[in-house]
């Protein structure tokens, strides 16, 4: 694949960045907040009768050209590869991520994160998690907490593994209660390695993504999520309020527009909206 491929500077102005794009680390900041801010996780395609595949040039057209979102493949496989054309020494890992439902974890390769070496460095970059998912990349030189707005992570490593952790909404310092986010090891993976996992994903009724049709972005001070006929609107907390979050009801027929205005979505074809129980996998990992 050459650079050719990609028209990089379209790509930035979808994302909102401005500026010199060299590989520093204050561009690599910069980029990963303006991605999150620009492009929606979401699952649209699985409900709106199409299928994801995981070709960059196709993931390009759908990302920057339709101005749409996607989930953890989409999202992160297309970021791995501006980031590549930009200069950035960047490597592919699979994660597994935690149920909050079983506190078991998911199958190897069920979530894509990337790491990004720099001036002897290393950076885990992750543009495609959605609601518990850090808004700057976090150090791979340090299990200590690192706080980002009101919340705070830690990667621990246990052996070969390394564990996203986070005290949910709030940041009680090193001895608060830490919750296990995904976890992942450092061996080098290829895009292709996730085709299975991305199927599994758009037809297994264990996951989220085919029992619930999800968009949801970061906004600056909060974050607004659409699920199944509700929009939820998450407001991060200040000096001045704490943590909020409301809920509004809506109808089959109000649902494109709010996807339109609000995540700048707009399908090609009819959403068939979707919110399901999830089956709980076998409790294998």
């Amino acid at each position: 694949m050459t650079s050719s491929e990609m028209d990089v500077k379209t790509y930035l102005a979808r994302v909102g960045f401005c500026g010199p794009a060299e590989s520093s680390l204050h561009v690599l900041r910069s980029l990963h907040r303006c991605h999150q801010l620009s492009v929606p996780f979401e699952n649209l395609t699985v409900h709106s009768g199409g299928r994801v595949k995981l070709d960059p040039p196709l993931l390009y057209d759908k990302i920057v050209n339709q101005r749409r979102g996607g989930f953890c493949f989409e999202n992160n496989g297309l970021f791995s590869w501006l980031l590549r054309q930009l200069g950035f020494q960047v490597t592919l890992f699979s994660a597994q991520v935690k149920s909050l439902k079983t506190g078991f974890y998911g199958p190897p390769f069920d979530h894509l994160v990337l790491m990004v070496s720099l001036d002897g460095k290393r950076w885990l970059c992750d543009v495609g998690f959605g609601g518990p998912g850090f808004s700057d990349p976090l150090s791979l030189e340090t299990s200590g907490p690192q706080e980002q707005g009101h919340r705070v992570y830690r990667i621990r490593k246990d052996e070969r593994m390394h564990f996203l952790e986070w005290q949910r909404e709030e940041n009680r310092g090193t001895d608060g209660d830490w919750t296990e986010i995904y976890k992942f090891t450092l061996e080098p993976r290829c895009l292709e390695d996730f085709v299975e996992l991305c199927q599994y994903h758009q037809s297994s009724p264990c996951s989220i993504f085919y029992c619930k049709s999800v968009c949801t972005i970061l906004k600056p001070g909060g974050r607004l999520t659409y699920i199944g006929r509700r929009l939820i609107t998450t407001t991060y907390p200040t000096e001045a309020k704490g943590f909020e979050t409301t809920t509004m009801q809506l109808k089959d027929e109000e649902i494109p527009h709010v996807l339109a205005v609000e995540f700048g979505v707009v399908l090609k074809s009819p959403l068939i909206p979707k919110d399901e129980d999830i089956t709980p996998p076998p409790a294998m990992y």
